[in-house]
């Protein structure tokens, strides 16, 4: 047996280290009853409005009984975790959420793998092969896990962070836009936030081409996100536009 961690501590090719809590058998398995419990309400609703095909024929009802039950069970699992960015009612209960590995954005194909695999990891029953996998496995990785190349981390709730050692700043262009700024916290996790923290705190610890470059990354993943208008980021520079963004993310979330 895989000697297991309860913190996973990853370094960018820039130099900057951060570390993820990760989420043991125990919260996994409270996340994972809350969600069959909304699965089961779900796929109850909807067989009862499908026995209204029993007037036609009962064969015709138990296929789609059958059907609506499995695009159900695998459905809720990928809709949450791409709509939420890798949680599910479960999970945002108890403070999970799922990321890549390596601690990149969680890609939709990654999404569908780990779920699609749940079939698997629930063998023969009560999620035995899964819950051996996330035992054995040394980042508590189920069949799905292994496979998407995901984690489960825990999330707890972040205070406010002393934006003072970021740099006395005059003026954030992005205040300006209040509705493009709602979704960009919508869009943006907490992870991805503490780890443009972490940069702009470091950043004179970094040398200046391994700088340039970590801004730039981070700024493109940023604008890809929400698109603000040209008025407000024309002559700002990356580390600006992180900068920027950093303050309006934790100002919301430390409230």
């Amino acid at each position: 047996m895989a000697e297991q961690t309860t913190t996973l501590q990853i370094r960018t090719p820039e130099g900057i280290r951060f570390s993820l809590l990760l989420a043991g058998p125990t919260s996994r398995l409270l996340a994972l009853l809350v969600d069959f419990a909304c699965i089961s309400v779900a796929s109850t609703t909807i067989s009862t409005v499908l026995r209204l095909f029993t007037l036609i024929s009962q064969d015709i009802f138990m296929a789609l009984t059958i059907l609506s039950g499995f695009v159900i069970s695998i459905g809720y699992g990928i809709g949450c975790e791409w709509y939420w960015q890798g949680q599910t009612v479960g999970k945002r209960l108890l403070h999970l959420r799922v990321m890549d590995e390596q601690g990149l954005k969680l890609q939709f194909s990654q999404v569908v793998i780990r779920n699609l695999l749940r079939i698997v990891d629930s063998l023969p029953a009560l999620y035995l092969v899964g819950g051996i996998a996330s035992l054995i496995s040394r980042k508590c990785q189920r069949l799905g896990d292994l496979a998407a190349g995901t984690i489960v981390i825990r999330t707890p709730k972040v205070q406010l962070p002393d934006l003072e050692q970021l740099g006395t700043e005059k003026f954030n262009s992005l205040a300006a836009y209040p509705q493009l700024v709602a979704r960009l916290r919508q869009k943006v996790s907490r992870e991805e936030g503490a780890i443009a923290l972490r940069a702009l705190i470091r950043r004179e610890e970094l040398d200046p081409t391994a700088r340039l470059e970590l801004f730039r990354e981070l700024a493109v993943m940023f604008r890809s996100q929400v698109a603000f208008p040209a008025e407000a980021v024309d002559g700002v520079s990356d580390e600006r536009y992180v900068r920027n963004v950093v303050e309006l993310l934790f100002e919301q979330r430390g409230r």
